[in-house]
């Protein structure tokens, strides 16, 4: 796992949400082994309640020919830090959503990744502007660790929610909890009210356990 100094923000800089330290440089923390990459049999799917009733598949050059996108956007994780002003350039999920249009009555979707590694979101979420299958940090391309080939990244949620080494989206037309959210984690996952883990849950936050 790699280290970075930490450094406090000022308590009312707007960009830091409550809890969250300013992070020098990029960790690398995930659940379970490195994947290795097999770009012959690498493929992106859209499957679940699809308008079509049918699965999508993109092979990696397909996928990579899909509109690209840079966004400037804060990355914040659950473990107290957070990185600042970053560039994530890639394929935006409403990319996604206008290629393979979800099924009336889709609310959420899962987010899966190497290894069986899910998130779930809510449909508002996943559609939204800054959400990226991101492809590159800051101008270079992620490094296995970090997620290479795509990673998810959806700013406005703390990070577990943007799955590294991500394989699918399955469309939704009820919430069901993911990897951490079966462990634990809050299912909004909203840095800006610490909705960190699944105790702080209020009736409406997800699904019944």
């Amino acid at each position: 796992m790699g280290q970075s100094e930490q450094e406090p923000l000022p308590p009312s800089d707007p960009r830091l949400p409550p809890g969250q330290r300013l992070q020098r440089g990029w960790p690398v923390l995930h659940y379970g082994p490195v994947p290795r990459f097999k770009p012959l049999t690498w493929d992106f799917q859209v499957f679940g309640a699809t308008a079509s009733a049918e699965k999508h598949s993109w092979d990696f050059t397909g996928f990579h020919a899909l509109p690209r996108v840079t966004v400037q956007a804060d990355f914040h994780c659950v473990t107290r830090f957070s990185m600042l002003g970053n560039d994530w350039t890639g394929v935006p999920a409403s990319a996604v959503l206008d290629q393979v249009p979800p099924a009336p009555g889709v609310t959420h979707v899962m987010v899966w990744a190497e290894y069986g590694y899910s998130a779930n979101l809510r449909l508002e979420d996943f559609a939204d502007l800054r959400t990226v299958f991101a492809t590159h940090h800051n101008g270079e391309p992620l490094t296995v660790e970090h997620g290479f080939p795509v990673r998810l990244v959806v700013p406005q949620l703390y990070a577990w929610k943007g799955p590294k080494w991500v394989r699918a989206v399955e469309y939704m037309r009820a919430d069901r909890r993911g990897f951490w959210e079966e462990r634990g984690y809050h299912n909004r996952a909203d840095p800006w009210t610490e909705k960190r883990f699944s105790y702080q849950e209020e009736p409406g936050d997800g699904p019944l356990r």
